[in-house]
C-alpha cells in the first residue's frame, strides 16, 4: 500500500487503546507501520537494484524483531531528549502555601517491553497490507522465496483511507464540541472510532475477497478458440468436379490460470489476466452483471530464442521471472526500438542488437496505472548486443547505471 495508508493504519491501531497502556503507542506505531519500506534506499544504486530488493527483507517476518528494535531505539532516543529538555525547565515555585503540581512527562507509563511488543504488531500490520494488493511480498524469505498476494486491493483504496482518516479525526472533533459545551476533558478518549475504523476494514476486506473469487470463477470457466492451422490441400471432389481443401474443425483451448487484479472504484470490476497455454488474455470482468470482455486483447508467450535466454539471464530478467507469475516477453531488434531503449543511456545503441521487453499483465489492464507513454509501469528492458551480451538494463525508462 502507499506510505499514508501505512502510517494511519498504526496511528489507528494505537489510538485504539494500546496508548493507554504505553507511552510513545502513537509515535512508535505510526513509524513501525511504515519502516519495511526503508528498503526504497536501494533506489540510490539504481532502478533495477531497487526492483530486485523492493520487498525483501524488511518485509519478512524474520527482519519484524530486529526493525521492532530500530524503530524502539529511535522512540528511546526522542524519549532521552524529552527528558533531558524537561530537566533544564524551572522547578514549581511555592506560591504562599500553594505548590503548582508538575506536569508529568507522558500521560501514560513508560513500559519499553510493551512498546517493543507495540511496534511489532504495526509492522505486522504493514505485511498485511501489502498481501492484500496484487504485487505481493515473500514474508518467509529467505527461506521460501515464494511471492504471495491476496490481490483485493489497490495500492491506494479510498474507502481504507477514507475509514482511517474517520477513525483518527472523529474522536478530535468531538472532542472539540465536548470543549465548547462545557464537558469535562478526560484523557484516552475517542477508542470506539478507531476500533469501528479498523473491524470496518476487515469486514471491507471480506467483501472484496468474495468478489475477487467470482471473478476468478467467471474468467475460469471461459475458452479461447485455438488459432485454425492452414487449411490443407487434400483434393475433395465436389459434385461439379472441383477440388475444395480440406477445413479443420475449430479446437478450444482452456483456462490453465487465473489473476485477478481489483478495481479501486468499484469492488465490482476486476481487470483479469486467463492463461490459455500457449497465450495470456486480458480481460475486464463485471462480477455485479457477470460479465466478461477482452480488454488488451491476447498476448503469445515468447519462445526461447537466445535472445529471450540471454536476456532471462541477466539480474533485471532473474528478478523479474522471480516476481512475475505470468510475464510477457517480447523482442524486437528493429533500430527504432534499439535506439529508444538507449535514450538515456550513455554509450549508443548498438549496432545488430536486440531489445528484450519485461511486462507483467497484472498492471497492464488498468487504465489509472498507464504512464504519460501510453506503457504500463514495472516495465523492464534489457538491451543485448549481436552476441547477446547484456549492455543495457532498465526499469521503466531509468536506466541502471554500470558497475
Amino acid at each position: 500500500m502507499e506510505p499514508v495508508t501505512h502510517v494511519l493504519t498504526g496511528a489507528c491501531l494505537a489510538r485504539a487503546g494500546l496508548n493507554r497502556r504505553a507511552a510513545y503507542a502513537t509515535l512508535a506505531m505510526a513509524i513501525a507501520a511504515e519502516f519495511p519500506d526503508i528498503d526504497s534506499l536501494w533506489a540510490l544504486r539504481g532502478p533495477v537494484e531497487a526492483f530486485q530488493h523492493h520487498r525483501g527483507i524488511t518485509h519478512t517476518f524474520l527482519g519484524v524483531p530486529f526493525e521492532a528494535a530500530i524503530v524502539l531505539l529511535l522512540v528511546y532516543g526522542v524519549h532521552r531528549w524529552r527528558v533531558a529538555r524537561h530537566a533544564k525547565r524551572a522547578k514549581p515555585v511555592p506560591v504562599g502555601d500553594h505548590v503548582p503540581i508538575e506536569r508529568p512527562l507522558t500521560a501514560a507509563p513508560v513500559r519499553w517491553g510493551l512498546l517493543y511488543g507495540f511496534c511489532i504488531v504495526a509492522l505486522l500490520s504493514h505485511l498485511l497490507l501489502d498481501y492484500t494488493n496484487n504485487y505481493g511480498l515473500r514474508p518467509f524469505f529467505p527461506f521460501n522465496p515464494h511471492w504471495y498476494a491476496a490481490s483485493i486491493v489497490f495500492i491506494f483504496d479510498p474507502v481504507i483511507f477514507g475509514l482511517l482518516v474517520v477513525g483518527l479525526v472523529a474522536p478530535w472533533i468531538f472532542r472539540l464540541v465536548s470543549s465548547e459545551v462545557g464537558a469535562r476533558k478526560q484523557r484516552f478518549t475517542g477508542t470506539g472510532w478507531p476500533r469501528a475504523a479498523l473491524l470496518l476494514i476487515v469486514v471491507f476486506w471480506g467483501v472484496r475477497w468474495v468478489e475477487h473469487t467470482r471473478a476468478m470463477q467467471l474468467a475460469e470457466s471461459q475458452s479461447l478458440e485455438s488459432p485454425a492451422p492452414p487449411a490443407t490441400a487434400e483434393q475433395n471432389p465436389q459434385p461439379d468436379g472441383t477440388d475444395q481443401p480440406t477445413q479443420p474443425f475449430p479446437t478450444y483451448l482452456q483456462a490453465r490460470r487465473v489473476l485477478a487484479n481489483p478495481d479501486p472504484l468499484s469492488i465490482f470490476r476486476w481487470y483479469t489476466v486467463t492463461d490459455f497455454g500457449p497465450v495470456y488474455q486480458l480481460e475486464r470482468v463485471d462480477t455485479r452483471q457477470q460479465t466478461i470482455e477482452a480488454t488488451e486483447g491476447t498476448y503469445a508467450k515468447a519462445n526461447a530464442t537466445p535472445a529471450i535466454v540471454a536476456a532471462e539471464e541477466s539480474p533485471l530478467g532473474r528478478a523479474y521471472l522471480d516476481w512475475s507469475p505470468m510475464p510477457i516477453l517480447s523482442a524486437d531488434d528493429s533500430r527504432g526500438a534499439l535506439e529508444q531503449a538507449t535514450a538515456g543511456a550513455d554509450e549508443p545503441a548498438p549496432v545488430g542488437g536486440t531489445v528484450v521487453t519485461f511486462r507483467d499483465p497484472r498492471f497492464m489492464g488498468v487504465l489509472l496505472l498507464q504512464q504519460e507513454n501510453g506503457s504500463s509501469p514495472l516495465t523492464g528492458v534489457v538491451v543485448l548486443d549481436q552476441q547477446n551480451k547484456v549492455v543495457l538494463e532498465s526499469m521503466d525508462g531509468h536506466v541502471e547505471p554500470e558497475r
